[in-house]
């Protein structure tokens, strides 16, 4: 993504902690997820326009809320279950994605997501054990959690918390893709409805596993915006 724009913005893009080439210090929190970001920021030079996916997005917002210099947000699928139209994660998640870490099973981990959050059938994932990409999977099997603890109750079928953003003010973004799951589509208008300074957009070509080319011009337009009215 980072290279489609690479020649009207400055971008950074990085591993969140406990996977890619970044490291993890335990205990985890989500404060410290946040204070990721706004050393990333402090790094790169306040303030920022923040892009995040899936949870990503969730917890971009949590860094707006808390206050770090971010001046727009876009936000691409945050995976809240607001309705029925999908059954709701599991109310114990992140307990049984963290026994079966310490257990020893980080394959339990990975198929717990895969139904629990994805919304994927068990025998679709019991497939999915023999691919050559399940070893990576298990590989980050650890940080599953630390999703599972940004997203909190927002997967459970309920309405979105009034309260938890009030304190973001910024233009919001919320992209959601015309081809994605309709459960996606449900939580990413919640979320527009939800915040006073959101606009709601489909993307065209997108599913939950957007492709850079797809979305990138779609922030570009939205950054662009951002410099008009700062002239």
């Amino acid at each position: 993504m980072g290279a489609l724009l690479r020649d009207d913005f400055r971008t950074y893009a990085y591993d969140r902690r406990g996977r890619g080439e970044s490291g993890d210090t335990p205990p985890y929190a989500v404060q410290r997820e946040i204070e990721d970001l706004a050393a990333l920021i402090d790094e790169a030079g306040a303030p920022a326009f923040v892009c995040g996916f899936s949870s990503g997005a969730v917890l971009a917002l949590d860094a707006a809320a808390a206050g770090l210099p971010i001046t727009r947000l876009a936000l691409f699928e945050p995976p809240f279950v607001v309705d029925d139209s999908r059954p709701p994660g599991p109310a114990d998640y992140v307990q049984r994605l963290d026994a079966s870490v310490a257990d020893g099973r980080p394959g339990d981990a990975v198929e717990l997501f895969m139904t629990g959050a994805v919304g994927m059938p068990a025998e679709a994932v019991a497939g999915m054990r023999q691919s050559p990409f399940w070893p990576a999977l298990e590989g980050i099997a650890h940080t599953i959690a630390y999703d599972g603890r940004i997203m909190g109750p927002t997967m459970s079928g309920r309405p979105l918390p009034a309260d938890r953003w009030t304190a973001v003010t910024v233009p919001t973004l919320v992209m959601y893709g015309r081809g994605t799951e309709p459960w996606l589509i449900a939580a990413a208008r919640a979320l527009a409805d939800l915040l006073p300074t959101a606009s709601l957009q489909a993307v065209e070509g997108a599913q939950h596993n957007v492709e850079a080319g797809v979305l990138a011009p779609v922030l570009r337009q939205f950054a662009m915006a951002e410099q008009a009215s700062t002239g």
